[in-house]
């Protein structure tokens, strides 16, 4: 029986990928907390994306959604800074780098 091993090259994968999805949950908060109607949609794919990722480990909903979130989030924290932390910001774009 052949016994897969995981190379060192998918575990980082994976660990950035798991970063990616904790930052996009971030701003899945950051939006439910600004209460605006017009983010409904964005956090129906963040839910959604963040979802499909617990089940199958593929990224690429989180960074398509992860990137439209972060420009809208930089949007409403030029409007509105003190509603939407920084941190949020810069680790949703670090973990899209």
């Amino acid at each position: 029986m052949e016994t897969l091993f995981m190379n060192p090259i998918n575990q980082h994968t994976m660990k950035s990928s798991d970063t990616l999805r904790e930052a996009c949950n971030e701003a899945l908060g950051t939006f439910k907390k600004l209460k605006d109607e017009q983010y409904n949609d964005i956090q129906s794919k963040l839910e959604y994306c963040i979802g499909s990722y617990d089940y199958d480990k593929n990224p690429s909903g989180l960074i398509e959604v992860g990137q439209t979130a972060l420009q809208n989030l930089k949007e409403v924290k030029k409007q509105f800074p003190r509603k939407v932390n920084k941190k949020v910001i810069d680790s949703l774009e670090k973990a899209l780098n």
